[in-house]
């Protein structure tokens, strides 16, 4: 079987996406597509006869009822350039394979991320983990820049000192901070790519790590564009509810008060306000659905007598 082009892959190959101050998101390599994935989920070895729309309305049925195998048959291998901080985040995702710069084999570069004026923010007062929507005063994320950039300055500075002493460079860089930007080969299948996006390309997730999955969503619709539109549609669009909030739901469409108060109100009034603010895409066409396969999704169309 010869190698799926996709024409809008190919124009991304090799081309560094520009993330944060100094990093960068590149897509080395892919293997496979849309078409893949329509073959794999019908047992096939050729492209058939079937239609763009029936392949669109085949691959949406999959996404929507997680029926991932075929989705997991697209590869994607990224070159990515990141702060460490970042990187120790990305690496819980543990269904990828990685190959990172090594401190021990290399000298790091002096290459640290500094955040712009308008993402340093005071921490949220009722979130733990995250930063408040309110700014600093210009003069404050001025000097805020010069305290993290003298610091970074210092820092490298006595790593190259002992680096001069013929430390060992697995020890040096001991005290290098996280905002040191490492690089890494990262590869991944469609199917868990989507995972990560959907977890990082949400408003709950650090803006620095959001802003490098946008850079992967946009290699990821370029090598499988079908796939992307449903992972938007039923996943990415979606909001679940839990057994509490859909009592809650049934109860507002009744007319009845709603029984949820507190942290829990906010969070279902937040859901709501993704539900309002949706924009679905076309509707695809129904599959017609054979028999499943024992070897995987046999998916045929049905016969007429």
């Amino acid at each position: 079987m010869p190698r799926i082009v996709v024409e809008a892959a190919e124009a991304l190959l090799d081309q560094e996406i520009p993330v944060l101050d100094k990093g960068f998101v590149r897509l080395v390599d892919y293997m496979g597509s849309d078409e893949r994935i329509v073959q794999a989920a019908r047992v096939s070895y050729g492209a058939g006869t079937k239609t763009f729309r029936q392949d669109r309305g085949l691959i949406h049925y999959l996404i929507r009822n997680w029926h991932t195998s075929p989705v997991e048959q697209v590869i994607l291998t990224f070159h990515t350039k990141m702060p460490v901080f970042v990187a120790r985040q990305w690496v819980r995702h543990r269904t990828a394979r990685l190959n990172e710069i090594s401190g021990r084999y290399s000298v790091m570069k002096d290459e640290f991320y500094v955040p712009a004026p308008e993402h340093i923010r005071p921490q949220s007062t009722d979130n733990k983990q995250g930063r408040s929507e309110d700014r600093y005063s210009p003069e404050e994320e001025q000097e805020i820049i010069r305290i993290f950039e003298e610091e970074q300055r210092q820092v490298y500075a006595n790593y190259q000192r002992l680096l001069d002493k013929n430390v060992a460079r697995e020890l040096a860089r001991n005290n290098l901070p996280l905002s040191m930007y490492t690089e890494w080969y990262w590869q991944i299948d469609l199917h868990n790519l989507f995972h990560f996006l959907r977890l990082r390309l949400d408003s709950h997730a650090q803006y620095e790590i959001r802003a490098y999955a946008e850079a992967m969503a946009q290699c990821a619709k370029a090598v499988a564009p079908i796939a992307y539109e449903a992972f938007e549609e039923h996943i990415l669009g979606s909001v679940t509810f839990s057994r509490a909030e859909s009592e809650a739901l049934a109860d507002m469409l009744a007319g009845r008060p709603v029984g949820l108060e507190g942290r829990a109100l906010t969070i279902f009034e937040e859901k709501l306000k993704k539900v309002r603010g949706s924009e679905p895409c076309d509707p695809p066409e129904e599959p017609q659905l054979g028999a499943p396969n024992t070897e995987g999704w046999a998916l045929e169309p049905q016969k007429t007598s």
